[in-house]
């Protein structure tokens, strides 16, 4: 069963345009500005038609996923699409990626805009009818995606579920409802009606800081009691007389998928717009953090009246504000919908084209193991791993690149000697996904790699490509709505005009987070 795992690059084409698709509508110059031009000189035609034909496999494997009743996605399918394999269970993320993959097989032509209402207002139907907890308006984390019910154990194992209110897979949906309210004007009222109800407030602790600088999310929490093995800390952010059970941890840390809660609560109102520069960049330089991968190196800044201090990870020459496990998700899925390196290119914009740029260098020539691209996903011998370039990775033991485990630890600086500064690395594990969300960052190299990794690795079947593959041949030949939903996302931004970003990017996101977030300068750079 598959658990969430919560947690000069000179010719670097940073955005993506879209190909010419004759259903498409003609390229708007909404709020994220017209798109530029930089990938039509990199992807020739046949690198198009090859783009649309993995966009609809992988919309294939969405239509397999999906209730016929419910319209509700599976969190997964085997790779033969056998209905019979669905998982038998869903959450707001899996429902997000397939509304918003909708929106996206609609606009790059794969699906007529009738079948695209027709599926989002099934889906937006049932949704209005599940359990959810009422207060906050947020949902639960597993429901049954043949009734919409909220699950109280795992289908087949019987494992028993703490019924657990998530602020990042919240944060997804509520993302994929702003998508399908300016997408489809005669869905608007119902997915209105869903996010009205929602409050990241709930998760928000405005004291994590001590009080003197904005909170930070927690991770969730849990309306009843959980088992004492579950840590938790009793309070209530939103509403002081009902008692709930936090997650111990915060979401603290900038570049990471979490930062999706952080902008739509900003963006509804919800949260402080000071708790975006509260978030670390990197921990602090000091020994008293010398627990982290590397040592940072920054400057402190101030925004909103808080100072920033801007470090970076250092990978060869490249300099970049690091996520906590290295993986491609945590640095690109938010700028799925957000237009981070149009917004802000003194500080994501300088950042994504550096991460891409250091997993093609670990894939390519460091591990040498031919193909790159890192991200949590199917581990291909079994269940489920978290994947990434350990060294550009906050986290200590890192996200791995390898079946192997091979953790890289080069110290921190004169605090720490590092044990395994130069290792050998085995049989690495790459994520197609994360080389589509790649695409506007590196589109040659993006298209080049999973075209391999289809024609050399065989990581493809009637769904698009499998989840993951070891660089030894072995494959995890299953598709998860999470990661299927990352690669039409990203496509439906190449191949549809733009699509996440132009709806998402409206309204209170566009008049509130695009000067936010534009104010910043990270220290990325090249060394």
């Amino acid at each position: 069963m598959r658990k969430r795992l919560l947690a000069a690059v000179t010719g670097v084409v940073l955005v993506a345009t879209p190909a010419a698709v004759a259903t498409a509508a003609p390229q708007p110059t909404g709020p994220t500005g017209p798109a530029p031009s930089g990938i039509d000189a990199d992807l020739t035609r046949a690198d198009r038609q090859e783009l649309r034909r993995w966009a609809a496999d992988t919309w294939a494997s969405f239509e397999a996923m999906t209730d016929e009743t419910t319209g509700l996605p599976a969190d997964n399918i085997e790779g033969d699409l056998d209905p019979a394999t669905r998982s038998g269970y869903t959450s707001p993320t899996n429902i997000g990626a397939y509304l918003w993959s909708t929106v996206a097989a609609r606009d790059i032509g794969l699906i007529s805009r009738t079948e695209a209402r027709d599926r989002m207002a099934q889906t937006l139907d049932t949704l209005a009818g599940m359990e959810r907890h009422e207060p906050s308006g947020m949902f639960y984390n597993w429901y049954d995606e043949a009734t919409g019910a909220k699950l109280i154990e795992f289908p087949g194992s019987g494992e028993v579920i703490n019924p657990f209110v998530s602020t990042v897979d919240n944060g997804w949906f509520a993302a994929a409802l702003m998508v399908v309210r300016s997408a489809e004007p005669r869905l608007r009222a119902q997915a209105q009606d869903l996010l009205d109800g929602m409050d990241f407030a709930f998760f928000h602790n405005p004291d994590a800081r001590g009080g003197d600088l904005p909170g930070w999310n927690r991770g969730g929490f849990w309306v009843d009691e959980p088992p004492a093995e579950q840590c938790n800390v009793p309070g209530n952010y939103g509403d002081p007389q009902e008692p709930l059970y936090y997650t111990c941890h915060h979401y603290d840390l900038l570049n990471s998928e979490t930062r999706i809660a952080v902008y739509v609560g900003i963006a509804l109102g919800q949260i402080p717009q000071e708790a975006y520069y509260s978030l670390w960049r990197t921990f602090p330089d000091t020994c008293d953090w010398d627990w982290a991968e590397q040592q940072p190196i920054g400057t402190t800044r101030s925004y909103l009246g808080i100072e920033v201090y801007e470090g970076t990870f250092a990978y060869e020459d490249l300099h970049m504000v690091p996520t906590w496990g290295g993986s491609m998700f945590e640095e690109l899925m938010p700028d799925l919908f957000v237009p981070e390196q149009r917004w802000a290119p003194d500080s994501w914009g300088a950042n994504h084209p550096l991460a891409v740029q250091a997993h093609i260098r670990h894939g390519l020539d460091e591990a040498g193991y031919g193909y790159w691209g890192f991200s949590p996903a199917s581990n291909p011998f079994g269940g489920y791993n978290a994947y990434g370039v350990d060294v550009i990775g906050m986290q200590s033991d890192g996200y791995f690149s390898d079946v192997e485990g091979t953790d890289v630890d080069g110290g921190f600086g004169d605090c720490r000697e590092g044990t395994n500064p130069e290792p050998e690395f085995g049989d690495g594990v790459v994520t197609p996904h994360a080389a589509f969300l790649a695409i506007p960052y590196a589109p040659r190299e993006a298209v080049d790699n999973l075209a391999g990794i289809e024609d050399e690795l065989g990581a493809y079947g009637p769904g698009g490509f499998f989840d993951s593959v070891a660089v030894s041949g072995t494959a995890a030949e299953r598709y998860l709505s999470l990661d299927q939903g990352m690669i039409l996302g990203a496509l439906g931004n190449v191949l549809g005009h733009d699509a996440l970003h132009r709806y998402f990017a409206r309204g209170e996101v566009q008049h509130v987070i695009r000067p936010l977030i534009g104010m910043e300068e990270f220290s990325s750079g090249v060394f």
